[in-house]
């Protein structure tokens, strides 16, 4: 990726990077005609601290402590390896994570999945708008001459529609995955202490869910506009929900679930087939850190199958074998080092600490990228993150 650690790079150029300490960032989709690769990153020079928390430069949070700003972009890549950037205010405090570029029957924007939010309780307006899941038009103008507008969110939901008391506003829209199939776009929440941990719809029809769970109506289109809301009431109510729930996944408030779920990616190989990959609860809480993560049942590759005469969902199996759950692991040409913070191998060098804000990083190609002074030996994706 073009990045401020090149020679001739200068700060008016085209660049990207990524935040190390998230571990939820940079997934990696097509464009609907399958021609362009799509993520997200930061414009934002290379060991910069706390990118990922920073505001964005057009929505300011004062309640959040971090001192920077950065937009955040969306970066696609042709199989040339030229790079175009659309930078967006959206995500402001926290993190994009996910992009695709529907490019086709004459449509040409990104629907994007991420979460906002680094400061204190109420959040600003601009907050609200930026999380979630936005509909951004791409830009065609180097970095250096673009001018992000205010967000433009796609889609929203809220636990009020499943009867449950509301939650801190804008947090129920903390996406994760994306896909689009069938003219409907899905996303995953897997993290966070607010709404519920699952798998989510955009209801472009308004009649799938009237009570926030349900299937894609035949005949669904996708999203073409941003979601309609009233500025006057984004305090008290939030964005409008025009999202769903899809029918059998967990509909439980992820502070109280049990088991907890915790899915991310999520690929549909058919109509009645999807695969939705978990990643554990996450628990620290016993001495070794693996004992209880070997003893995860969800976590790993869960496989659904469409029952079409409860049109509902059902959990089939979860396919663990060959993801060493629960075992330790270093990354290759990577160093071993021990996490300070927990005594344990594997994870950090013994100078870096594990609370204190990690440095972007700018991505490279495998077969150049040097391994980072405080890499965590964690990654298993065949990308590879160099400072």
């Amino acid at each position: 990726m073009p990045n401020s650690s090149l020679r001739d790079i200068s700060s008016e150029s085209n660049q990207l990077v990524t935040s190390f300490s998230s571990k939820s960032e940079i997934a990696l989709n097509l464009s609907t005609d399958g021609k362009l690769l799509t993520f997200m990153g930061y414009v934002a020079p290379i060991d910069a601290i706390d990118a990922s928390n920073s505001n964005t430069p057009g929505v300011i949070d004062p309640s959040n402590p971090v001192g920077v700003s950065y937009y955040r972009a969306v970066a696609t890549v042709n199989r040339s390896g030229k790079f175009t950037f659309t930078e967006t205010n959206a995500y402001s405090g926290n993190n994009g994570r996910a992009a695709i570029l529907n490019n086709t029957n004459g449509a040409n924007f990104f629907y994007t999945a991420g979460n906002a939010g680094n400061g204190s309780n109420p959040q600003p307006n601009g907050i609200i708008l930026g999380a979630g899941t936005q509909i951004i038009d791409p830009s065609k103008a180097p970095e250096s001459f673009q001018t992000p507008t205010a967000p433009t969110p796609v889609g929203s939901f809220s636990v009020t529609k499943l009867g449950d008391k509301a939650d801190k506003i804008g947090k129920d829209d903390n996406f994760r995955g994306l896909t689009i199939f069938n003219n409907v776009v899905y996303f995953t929440k897997g993290s966070g202490s607010n709404g519920v941990d699952t798998v989510y719809f955009i209801d472009t029809t308004g009649t799938a869910c009237p009570k926030g769970v349900g299937v894609p109506a035949v005949g669904a289109t996708l999203p073409i506009s941003p979601l309609a809301y009233d500025a006057t009431t984004l305090q008290t109510s939030g964005l409008p929900s025009n999202m769903c729930i899809l029918a059998g996944f967990p509909t439980g408030l992820a502070k109280t679930a049990n088991p907890v779920a915790a899915p991310f990616g999520l690929w549909f190989a058919n109509a009645e087939t999807l695969y939705v990959a978990d990643e554990g609860d996450g628990f620290a809480g016993d001495t070794t850190l693996y004992t209880h993560a070997a003893a995860q049942t969800a976590a790993g590759i869960q496989k659904w199958i469409f029952n079409s005469s409860t049109q509902t969902w059902n959990f089939a199996y979860t396919l663990q074998n060959g993801l060493e759950l629960g075992v330790p692991y270093t990354v290759n040409k990577y160093p071993a080092g021990t996490n300070s913070a927990t005594g344990l191998p594997g994870r950090l060098p013994p100078t870096a600490s594990a609370t204190s804000p990690a440095p972007s990083m700018a991505v490279k190609s495998p077969s150049t990228a040097s391994p980072p002074p405080s890499a965590a030996a964690e990654i298993r994706a065949p990308i590879q993150i160099a400072s």
